[in-house]
């Protein structure tokens, strides 16, 4: 019988491997925006963060994700972030 693998991706924060179910992704897409993707399909450069307050503080406070996505992130896409929790 085959068995689905469970796809796993790292946390740029934190670099744990997760289920990528636990994790949400941030993309920066074609047109250069940054968005936040739930479905994990979005065209565009993407990294992962843990759903995690903590996690997503860290990111802001080092600003990791502008040196991944080459942009740099406004404070609203980090708003949302906490809003998902």
């Amino acid at each position: 019988m085959y068995v689905k693998k469970t796809p796993i991706r790292t946390c740029v924060v934190t670099k744990e491997k997760c289920d990528k179910r636990d994790l949400v992704r941030i993309v920066r897409t074609p047109e250069g925006n940054v968005e936040i993707d739930l479905s994990g399909k979005k065209n565009g450069r993407g990294a992962y963060l843990k759903k995690d307050k903590e996690v997503f503080a860290k990111a802001q406070a080092s600003k990791i994700l502008d040196k991944i996505l080459g942009l740099e992130i406004k404070d609203e896409v980090f708003q949302e972030l906490n809003k998902l929790l």
